[in-house]
């Protein structure tokens, strides 16, 4: 399995985004990429900073954003995963913070609203963000089973063991992580630690821009980081032997060991 993380800034322009995204779709499917992610929130930049609101420029899961991705994941023939603001019926100013996840056909295979929300290092996301009420569930494909979370979720070790439990073998974070101090470091700690502890693979996309770190990885069962990016946009090319993730629970069958008896 060949997998793409595109990681790029994103702005308050809406269309230029989505086209910016069709580009990078193409080009992965270029490189002979199976799956590409994209970052959280990718849509459009709904910060302070920028002035516009998450719920003024959501749009629904059949809105003219995801409708674009699914017909460029078709012409494709690639799954895509992309982040984006999603409008909810009688809203309070507030949307969802939404991944989807389309498959080769262009069909929605999933959509995730972000759980846990960023309320920390003097953040409120859940000012204008809802939190989801979803159930963590792995997504089926001919690669395997593929879990999604989204960003501050990583600080969060039992999302990711959720998915271990399903047995899922690879696990995506797109993201938005803050540039700041120390927050590099734990953004790759934190990935490489879901990765060791559950024995899957793990692709963090991170966002780029002034207020991002970037830094985007793939790291494999082992924690070995297999392709990185650094602050500028770029496309981060992997490819994953599945087979890996058999001989590493052979070695480590750390998940196996569990005693969900002696937890409380």
């Amino acid at each position: 399995m060949k997998v793409a993380i595109a990681q790029l800034s994103t702005s308050v322009d809406k269309a230029s985004n989505l086209e910016k995204a069709i580009q990078y779709i193409a080009k992965a499917k270029g490189m002979g990429a199976d799956l590409v992610v994209l970052p959280e929130f990718y849509m459009v930049l709904a910060t302070p900073k920028t002035g516009v609101l998450p719920a003024e420029a959501a749009e629904p899961l059949d809105g003219p954003f995801v409708s674009a991705l699914k017909e460029a994941a078709r012409k494709n023939e690639i799954y895509v995963v992309c982040g984006m603001y999603e409008s909810k019926a009688g809203d309070d100013g507030r949307a969802y913070n939404t991944t989807v996840f389309i498959d080769r056909s262009g069909q929605l295979l999933h959509s995730y609203r972000k759980t846990h929300l960023y309320d920390a290092f003097s953040f409120k996301e859940s000012d204008t963000i809802i939190p989801g009420e979803n159930k963590y569930k792995v997504v089926e494909t001919e690669f395997g089973k593929i879990g999604l979370m989204v960003c501050y979720e990583l600080r969060f070790p039992e999302i990711a063991r959720q998915f271990a439990l399903q047995e899922a073998d690879v696990l995506l974070v797109p993201a938005g992580w803050m540039a700041g101090p120390m927050k590099e470091d734990h953004w790759q700690t934190l990935i490489r630690a879901r990765a060791i502890e559950n024995t899957m693979f793990v692709l963090g996309a991170d966002l780029v821009g002034p207020e991002f770190a970037g830094r985007s990885l793939v790291v494999d069962p082992m924690g070995v980081v297999i392709a990185s990016g650094g602050e500028e946009e770029t496309l981060i090319l992997a490819d994953l032997d599945l087979e890996r993730i058999q001989r590493v629970r052979e070695k480590l069958p750390s998940v196996k060991h569990r005693k969900p008896e002696f937890y409380q």
